[in-house]
């Protein structure tokens, strides 16, 4: 069982490999843009997460890179990825990288990524679960509209526009969606692939607060194999 886990796990680090030297890109989500902004957690409330981070209230700076999953043509639709860098999450210097997916919010479609051809006519979700105290729960960004809204394709459209605000939840299986933060992107920035931010949610995480089970191993051995292919790693 060990040896056919670990031949998973190599096969997947060397596609990956393969495929980001091939592009001389990140593997999946190759294109994309970086924006500057804020991030405020909310505290505790009435229940505690049992984690130190989520239950202090605290605002936070963060780099937050939208992307495209695929790469499809321009106005075709694709998997969008937000990946989110929390600055000095963890202490100084000690960030917490979290990584979304354009996804459903339902039971199973929060666990599938979906293709969708504007960057906030939905939800992002982490798709795998994460560790947060004594519990295993799906995270998700949900983009807060100001109506009247007409959807753009991308996120550096509707940054030109005004500030685009998220609202992040945390459900375990039969729960509802439960508030923990707000994040506001202010600002977007080029970011030309090879010198694209390397996102690392297993590395960059926090005691209570981690990506859980063997699902979250493999692609983490994916992503490492994309940024040794690209000579990020």
């Amino acid at each position: 069982m060990a040896a056919s886990v670990a031949s998973v796990r190599g096969t997947a680090h060397g596609a990956a490999e393969r495929v980001a030297r091939w592009r001389d890109a990140p593997a999946v989500h190759p294109t994309g843009v970086l924006c500057s902004g804020t991030l405020h957690v909310a505290g505790r409330g009435d229940r505690p997460w049992g984690e130190p981070w989520l239950d202090r209230h605290a605002s936070y700076p963060a780099i937050v890179r939208w992307s495209h999953a695929l790469g499809t043509p321009r106005r075709l639709p694709d998997a969008l990825g937000l990946a989110v860098r929390v600055e000095d999450a963890g202490g100084p210097d000690l960030p917490l990288d979290l990584l979304f997916t354009s996804s459903g919010t339902g039971r199973l479609g929060r666990h599938l990524p979906l293709l969708r051809p504007d960057a906030l006519t939905g939800a992002y979700s982490t798709l795998l679960a994460y560790r947060t105290g004594e519990s295993e729960r799906v995270l998700a960004a949900f983009p807060v509209l100001d109506p009247p809204h007409t959807p753009r394709p991308t996120l550096w459209q509707e940054l030109a526009c005004r500030p685009v605000r998220f609202r992040l939840c945390a459900a375990a299986a039969g729960e509802s969606w439960r508030p923990f933060a707000s994040l506001t992107l202010e600002a977007v920035h080029l970011a030309p692939a090879e010198t694209t931010v390397s996102y690392d949610p297993v590395k960059h995480s926090l005691p209570g607060l981690r990506p859980a089970g063997r699902l979250n191993r493999l692609r983490d051995t994916a992503y490492a194999g994309s940024r040794h292919g690209r000579g990020a790693a």
